[in-house]
This record gives C-alpha cells, sequence and structure tokens, in this order.
C-alpha cells in the first residue's frame, strides 16, 4: 500500500500569498504541485495524476466549479478527491461543491492545522480505497481464474465419459462432434425468438453446446450383441437398446449426487434420459409430451435424428442431405414432423445449409461426403 508521505497534492489558487502559505506548510509532508489557474490545473491532472486537488473557486478563465465538473467527468481524474479552498461561505456556494463531487469545502481565511488536518484525513480515505479496488482487482482475476479451472474441468469429464461411449460404438466419434455442433447451432438461432430467448442465455447455450457428447454415454451398457448387430434388431433387442437413455441418466445422477443439485451435469441428464422422446408422446422411455420434454432433448431429438439419416450405418447408407430435410420435415413414416417441436424444426429449416456445413465438416467417411454434397 502507497504511504501517506508519497502522496501529491495539486494546489490550484490564483493568489501567491495563499500558495507560500499552503506550499510552506505541506511540503514535506507530501510532494507539493501549484496551479494558477483552471486549464493549466486540468491540463496537470491529465498527465501527472494527483492524489488530492486543494481548489479555489474564483480564478480567471475556468473556475473552480467548472474545473471540478471537468474533473469528475473524466475517467482518468474522477476518483481524485477535491477540497475546495475558498472565500465563497454562502451555502449555495458549499451545495453546489459538493454536487460536483467535491469531498470536502474549507472557507477563506483558513487555518493552516485545520487544511493540514483534513488533507490528512481524505488522503488517507483516497489511500484506502486505492488498496481495496487493487484488492477487488486481484479477487477478480483469482475468480476468473477459478472459473476458468472449472469450465476446464467440466469439459476434460465430459470429453472423457463421451469418449467411453465412442469406444464401445464406432459410429459414435464424428456423431458426437456433429452433434454438437447442430445443438449449438439450434441453441444460438432460437434464443432470439420470444419463447426461448428467457431461457437461452450465455451460460444456458454454453452448457448445451458442452454437455451434448453425453447425450449417447448410455450405451456403454448395451451388450456388444446388440450395439454392434448389423441387422435389424429383434423386439426384444430393441426394449434393451432403449435402456441407455436409462443407463445414462443413472451414470450421470450419480456423479451429479457428488457434486451437488446445481451442477454442469443436469443437462447432460436431460440429454442422456430424454433425447429419444417425441413432441406428439410417441417417443421413450417414459413418453413425455410437447413442453413435458426438457429443452435439451427436444433439441437433440432433432439433431440426432439428422445425423442418423445422413450418416453411415451398418444397416443402411448415408442420405443425402436433402433427403434427410425431407424426410424431418414431411415424414416418412418413421420419423414424422410431430415428432419435433415446432419452432426447434422450423429453425431447422431455417439452418439447414449450416447443418450440412457441420456434417461436412465432421464426416466420418468418404461416402458420407460424397452424399452430402449431392
Amino acid at each position: 500500500m502507497k504511504e501517506i508521505s508519497q502522496c501529491t497534492v495539486l494546489l490550484v489558487d490564483d493568489t501567491i500569498e495563499n500558495i507560500d502559505i499552503l506550499v510552506g506548510a505541506m511540503t514535506g509532508s507530501y510532494e507539493m504541485i501549484v496551479a494558477m489557474d483552471g486549464q493549466t490545473a486540468l491540463d496537470i491532472s491529465q498527465s501527472s495524476v494527483p492524489d488530492l486537488i486543494l481548489l479555489d473557486i474564483m480564478m480567471p478563465g475556468i473556475d473552480g466549479f467548472e474545473v471540478c465538473r471537468r474533473l469528475k467527468s473524466s475517467a482518468v481524474t474522477k476518483d481524485i478527491p477535491v477540497i475546495f479552498l475558498t472565500a465563497l461561505s454562502e451555502i449555495s456556494s458549499k451545495t453546489k461543491g459538493f454536487q460536483l463531487g467535491a469531498v470536502d469545502y474549507i472557507t477563506k481565511p483558513f487555518d493552516v492545522e485545520e487544511v493540514r488536518a483534513r488533507v490528512k484525513t481524505h488522503l488517507s480515505l483516497r489511500l484506502v480505497q486505492m488498496e481495496l479496488a487493487r484488492q477487488n482487482e486481484l479477487l477478480e482475476e483469482r475468480v476468473w481464474e477459478r472459473t476458468r479451472e472449472l469450465a476446464l474441468t467440466q469439459e476434460v469429464t465430459i470429453d472423457c465419459m463421451a469418449g467411453l461411449a465412442e469406444y464401445r460404438d464406432p459410429e459414435t466419434g464424428g456423431h458426437i462432434m456433429r452433434t454438437k455442433h447442430y445443438i449449438l447451432l439450434l441453441a444460438t438461432h432460437l434464443r432470439h425468438s420470444p419463447r426461448f430467448g428467457r431461457l437461452l442465455d450465455d451460460t444456458t447455450i454454453d452448457l448445451l453446446h458442452k454437455s451434448a457428447p453425453l447425450h449417447d454415454i448410455g450405451k456403454v451398457g448395451v451388450l456388444d450383441s446388440i450395439l454392434l448387430k448389423p441387422g435389424k434388431l429383434t423386439e426384444e433387442e430393441f426394449q434393451e437398446m432403449t435402456r441407455h437413455t436409462l443407463y445414462g441418466r443413472d451414470a450421470i445422477a450419480s456423479a451429479e449426487r457428488k457434486l451437488g443439485g446445481n451442477s454442469f451435469l443436469r443437462i447432460a441428464g436431460e440429454y442422456a434420459y430424454t433425447h429419444h422422446e417425441k413432441w406428439d408422446g410417441s417417443g421413450y422411455p417414459e413418453g413425455l409430451k410437447g413442453e413435458e420434454i426438457p429443452l435439451a432433448g427436444r433439441l437433440m431429438a432433432l439433431a440426432d435424428v439428422y445425423d442418423a439419416l445422413i450418416s453411415k450405418r451398418v444397416y443402411k447408407p448415408p442420405f443425402p442431405h436433402e433427403k434427410a430435410v425431407k424426410i424431418i420435415t414431411e415424414g416418412d413414416g418413421r420419423t414424422m414432423p410431430h415428432n419435433f417441436d415446432p419452432d426447434i424444426l422450423a429453425a431447422f429449416v431455417e439452418l439447414q445449409e449450416e447443418f450440412r456445413t457441420v456434417a461436412l465438416r465432421y464426416a466420418d467417411c468418404d461416402e458420407e461426403r460424397q452424399a452430402l454434397q449431392i
């Protein structure tokens, strides 16, 4: 912390006798700078910011009131404490001085010891304020660093957990990257709509984006004979496959309990459990309908279907982008427009070329790239 003896006081007065008295009284206690008119005082304050200003009011040119007003309107000088030192003793002058931002008001003729005492008091307060501001800056830096560390921990945790699903299912790697970016496209677009604007702030969009890779984490609990089966699943096998939503929910819920109820895993759990629910209530595992389905599940429901359509699978070739869009918007018997939140579907229609760009960037093979370019 700066010592009070290291402080600089700017004395602004057009009377040489007052200057001689005050400089003589305070030299040795502080570094003294003198200005005999308002403009010089303003110039000095900008180039060499003093710790306190003793300011006369009645001066030629710019008077003390205007000097104070300009000081308080400048980002460089607004925090300098100003003490008016003037012959104006009217209440109205004192009121105006305080309204302009002065910290004190001393009338002439002044007592030197009173001036010294008030200068010392306000300099001490100024130094304390400066130290508090410095400590706040340090605290903000620490908070920012801690926030950055937590965000990095979240990303690493999500990537590690998602990597398990990718290891089990070789078709999942590109799918994870693509759906993550589809979600970002949809959420960023929908934040400007009246219906979703309140829900989709920067923090929520970031969590939706980062947590998306965990939507299929439950597949680690599905038997290889079902997960990697090249042909159509039997009814029993399909029922077992649907349980990946339960496995994912339970695994994430277990981790979330250790971190607390408001952890970043809440959205991940919603993805894992509800991304196969449908707007019309025909999905699984619970048959939720409409806005009973969390927003994360509704977003992923569309992103997941589009990606399944344009991706190569052991049981089908990749569909061209235009065909995938047509199936989603017009239906094909299995996938129907009423499966999706209508506003999210409308956003997809507007963003379809951006979806194609993402799919091309993270395509798993040349066959998928070729289909997307048709």
